[in-house]
């Protein structure tokens, strides 16, 4: 009879470390890609730059409706590049608090503004001068929000009042009222 000789415990099992490190890999690839493709999706179909064209005679400012459905459009406040989201909900340009820091903006008279997110205190101002396209529009009334953190203006009705616009399919096609 023959002893079996002594063998040496195995060492123990990494299949699954090695099955856990694969899904880890595989869904930090998956994370990497839908943050990669949601940052160049923004960038290339926000369609922040409107159109200039003649028609009869008249300019007219075109802004194409982004991914969101929201007409969002470069212009300028006091000569400095600024975002504009168009909302005919808002009654007056609205400045985030930060944003008008940056531009300059003095805050004026405090008052009370009704937001989607309830009642918030806001302050006025004059912006001297907006422009969106070919539209220039001076001493504008607007409201700063220092509860908004974003980096967009919303272009409220203080602004579009000035302003007729056409709204059909995707395209809101803008025509200066101001001679």
């Amino acid at each position: 009879m023959t002893t079996p000789e002594p063998t040496e415990p195995a060492p123990p099992s990494t299949d699954g470390l090695g099955r856990f490190m694969v899904i880890i890999t595989w869904v930090i690839i998956l994370a990497l890609l839908t943050f990669f493709f949601n940052q160049w999706y923004k960038k290339y179909q926000m369609n922040t730059h409107a159109t200039i064209i003649t028609s009869d005679g008249i300019q007219q400012t075109v802004l194409q409706r982004n991914y969101l459905n929201h007409y969002v459009v470069e212009g300028l406040i006091n000569n400095q590049k600024v975002m504009f989201l168009v909302d005919t909900g808002a009654s007056h340009v609205t400045v985030p608090g930060p944003l008008a820091e940056k531009l300059n903006l003095k805050k004026g008279m405090r008052t009370t503004a009704q937001t989607a997110g309830g009642e918030v205190e806001v302050y006025q101002t004059i912006i001297d001068e907006l422009v969106l396209g070919h539209i220039v529009l001076h001493r504008v009334k607007a409201s700063i929000n220092p509860h908004m953190n974003d980096d967009e203006i919303l272009l409220g009705m203080s602004a579009l009042k000035n302003i007729k616009f056409i709204q059909e399919d995707d395209t809101l096609t803008l025509i200066s009222n101001t001679r």
